[in-house]
This record gives structure tokens, sequence and C-alpha cells, in this order.
């Protein structure tokens, strides 16, 4: 089957959630099925304009881990129907190469053969605990997008915790993140973003909503991003860290993020639905007279 996703002509908005390696293979198999049958499935069948409304403005995604993976894209194929959002399916990590003597790790071209649409790649979890760096990062979203899939990218300042007077050192940190990793990375390719303070991670708050957007901002003017938009490469930027509902709505603004990365908060599917619909329902024009 394609894992292709091919670039939309404007930048739709994006909620997605990793499960990290917090479930079983039961409870992978029970999340999706009670989230698109209970939720996405139940709501939109009787409402046709939530299911239209849905469909045209906003893209899904759920990462699970590796041996749910193809039980995982074959549930969310079987039962999607055809007016509806769509709901990718995506990996955690990767190898850069396509094949060769890499015991243990997880190719590419197989993630794509299996119906992977996505590949997470440069966590802080996989920097810190594997020794990952923007290097690797860059050689990997290479790899997944000569693949047909699209690479999602993590990047977040480590030390600089949300202060106005620590705004710029973020901004450089993480635009410099950015340029490493998608160095080589073909610019005609769609790649998303997730912007992830490391300091954020796991905490009780979100980043404040200035600091997101400031840094948001750098990353769209950065050299790198403006020549990929220049070749037809979109980005899409996601904020990730604590995110929850009503999030989206303070971030929100003209050329800003285009959704959330949700981790342990969305590991329950009401409030997985719960924060889709918020993202769907938040006017476009929000944050443009900020």
């Amino acid at each position: 089957m394609s894992s292709s996703v091919p670039p939309s002509p404007h930048r739709r908005r994006l909620v997605g959630v990793s499960t990290k390696m917090y479930f079983s293979h039961a409870r992978t198999t029970q999340f999706i099925a009670s989230f698109i049958d209970g939720h996405l499935q139940h709501h939109t069948s009787t409402n046709p304009n939530l299911a239209a409304s849905l469909a045209s403005k906003i893209d899904i995604f759920i990462i699970p881990d590796f041996l749910s993976l193809t039980s995982a894209v074959e549930q969310s194929t079987r039962r999607q129907t055809t007016d509806g959002p769509k709901v990718l399916v995506g990996a955690q990590d990767c190898h850069w190469e396509d094949s060769g003597p890499f015991t243990g790790e997880v190719s590419p071209s197989v993630l794509a053969e299996v119906g992977c649409s996505i590949v997470e790649i440069g966590h802080a979890e996989r920097r810190r605990f594997f020794g990952e760096t923007d290097a690797i990062t860059a050689k990997k979203a290479q790899a997944v997008a000569r693949n047909g899939m699209i690479p999602l990218i993590c990047v977040g300042e480590g030390e600089a915790g949300g202060s106005p007077g620590q705004v710029e050192e973020a901004q450089e940190e993480v635009v410099r993140q950015v340029e490493s990793c998608l160095e080589g990375v073909d610019e005609m390719k769609e790649v998303w973003i997730a912007y992830e303070p490391v300091w954020a991670i796991g905490a009780k708050e979100p980043a404040g909503k200035e600091h997101v957007r400031a840094v948001v901002r750098a990353v769209r003017k950065s050299e790198v991003v403006r020549r990929r938009e220049g070749k037809g490469g979109m980005t899409r930027i996601l904020y990730g860290g604590s995110a929850g509902p009503g999030l989206f709505a303070q971030l929100k603004e003209e050329d800003g993020v285009d959704g959330l990365f949700l981790g342990r908060f969305a590991h329950e599917e009401g409030q997985f639905w719960k924060t889709i619909c918020e993202v769907a329902e938040v006017d476009d024009s929000k944050g443009r007279a900020e």
C-alpha cells in the first residue's frame, strides 16, 4: 500500500499523539478502535457538517510502538470512511539506511512498505538517552523523505526556561537545530517540525504563549524554511510539551503554529477527540489583530 501523503495547497492543521512506550499492544488496539469508532466515526456519521469541516481542515495522526504499527495501519485504513477526516499512522523512529547489517534497527523503506505515513525523529528522549544528534536526525529525515513519508522532526531548547529574557536564546538554538536537521532533505518534500522545549516536556504547564509564538515566528522566518517554501516544500509546525485543550487558540496566529503534538494527556480517547475538535474550531483570523 502507498504511504505517500501529497502536500496540501494550504497548510492544514495537525493534531497527533504518540503512545511512546506506555501502551501494551492490546491497549493500542483498543485505543484506536475506541477513538475511531466511538468518537471520530460516531460524531461525524451523525453530523455531515462536522465530517466535512474536519476533512477539509485537519490531519489527525497516531504514533504507536513498532510492534503495534502494522495493526494500527490496518485498523485506521479499515475503519475510516471516504468522507471523513483521515487518521495517519506514524513510527517513533527509524534508521537512516534502507537496509544493511543494523541489528535491532528499523528500515525506513520497510516502514513505507507497510503503510506508515510519518516518522518521528530527533525527540528529546532519543537525544538524551541514546546520544542522537542533529546530524543523525538529518540523515534520518533524508531517509524518511526519500521513502515517501513525512519526517516529523522534534526540536527544542534545553535550558531556556521560558522567561522573556531567554526568548532570543531559545530562538537562536531552535533555528540552529532546524537548519541542521533539514540539511540534505529534499526541499520539494513536506516536513513537520514539532517544537518541544525540553523543559516543558512532562511539565505541569506548557510553555508560555508569547514564548512559543516568538520561537515559531523565528523558525518560519529562517532561511532554510523560507527556501523550502519557495521551492514548494511545505513546512508545518506543531507545538508539543504539556499540550492540551485550549492551548491552540492561545498559540494561533497568522503564519504560526499549525497544530499540537500531544503526549500522555491524549492517551485517553475522549481528551484526544476534544482537542481535535477545539483545534478545528479555532477561527482562522485568530491572532491577526493581536
